[in-house]
């Protein structure tokens, strides 16, 4: 029911987990922290945008918490539920994007949301979101399967497929249909998700959200002092590119923050890599580490 629904509680975890987050990314990376910069609309609610650049580790990433509402649904939102157009809405979340120096760090993502949208005349409705995804740039098998079992081991409580349903929905979803390519090696992906009430939707975002820096940070640590010159520097730049036409074409996040008229530009664009490079119709040459990438990683597998 309605009156279950606790908003606070799960601003008060997302909040919780965007410092964990933040503060754990700080200490392995040594060098830089986090800039936070927090910011309020006087209509459609603000949040806490934190941003780490040109670090040791990291060259940038931002950590975004946001809390914000409006009187009138975005298209993106009412999509899948036309009876909701012209509803009023709350949407709460922490989004990070790490974007590593060494091209051997993979980049990785994640998000945890919640939304809640009303509309006289009929029952509120609310879901949560999220999951999270890596993205190579050079594969590294060791690295895939401890992110995927990390993934599969939050998942485990809640039911014997919700791995296997959300790591199909990831691969599914974070597809680059102009490309015809993965954007990396998935991981999990879940929308709408208010079977069983919000006690149990509200523990598995705490599964996920709880998970992620134990599914990244042994792989930031293994990879993060590997020698890398010019050319892998130049890989991972081109790859960069992918990132970002997935996030300007067909992220929801950032279409819903674009659309909705409540979002904060720069908070928004903060996943975009600060260095980046498309080369005009570049194919890495047979035999390369690069090429693998393409042939071995770049495709739905069963990591787990």
């Amino acid at each position: 029911m309605h009156s279950a629904i606790d908003t606070q509680a799960v601003k008060t975890y997302l909040l919780s987990l965007q410092e964990r987050i933040c503060r754990e990314l700080a200490e392995i990376d040594g060098k830089a922290g986090f800039h936070s910069d927090s910011w309020d609309r006087e209509q459609g609610g603000g949040g806490l945008t934190r941003v780490i650049s040109d670090g040791a580790v990291f060259e940038k990433g931002g950590v975004n918490f946001s809390h914000v509402f409006g009187q009138r649904l975005p298209a993106s939102a009412t999509a899948a539920r036309p009876d909701l157009a012209g509803g009023s809405f709350q949407a709460l979340g922490v989004s990070l994007v790490i974007h590593p120096r060494n091209p051997y760090v993979p980049t990785s993502h994640a998000n945890v949301r919640f939304f809640i949208a009303e509309k006289p005349g009929i029952e509120p409705v609310w879901w949560i979101g999220g999951g999270y995804d890596l993205t190579p740039y050079y594969g590294f098998d060791e690295d895939c399967h401890h992110w995927h079992h990390t993934a599969k081991a939050a998942c485990a409580p809640f039911g014997p497929a919700v791995y296997a349903d959300y790591k199909k929905w990831c691969d599914e979803y974070f597809y680059l249909k102009h490309r015809n390519e993965p954007r990396g090696v998935g991981g999990l992906f879940f929308d709408d998700l208010n079977a069983g009430g919000f006690d149990r939707c509200f523990s598995f975002m705490r599964a996920v959200g709880d998970s992620y820096l134990d599914a990244y940070l042994p792989i930031v640590r293994r990879r993060k002092a590997l020698p890398y010159g010019e050319r892998e520097k130049r890989f991972q730049q081109y790859r960069r590119g992918r990132y970002v036409e997935f996030n300007l074409v067909y992220d929801r996040g950032t279409l819903f923050g674009l659309q909705s008229g409540v979002g904060r530009i720069e908070s928004i664009l903060m996943s975009l890599p600060p260095e980046v490079r498309w080369d005009y119709d570049y194919h890495p040459a047979p035999g390369t580490e690069e090429a693998r990438l393409y042939s071995d990683y770049l495709r739905p597998r069963d990591w787990a």
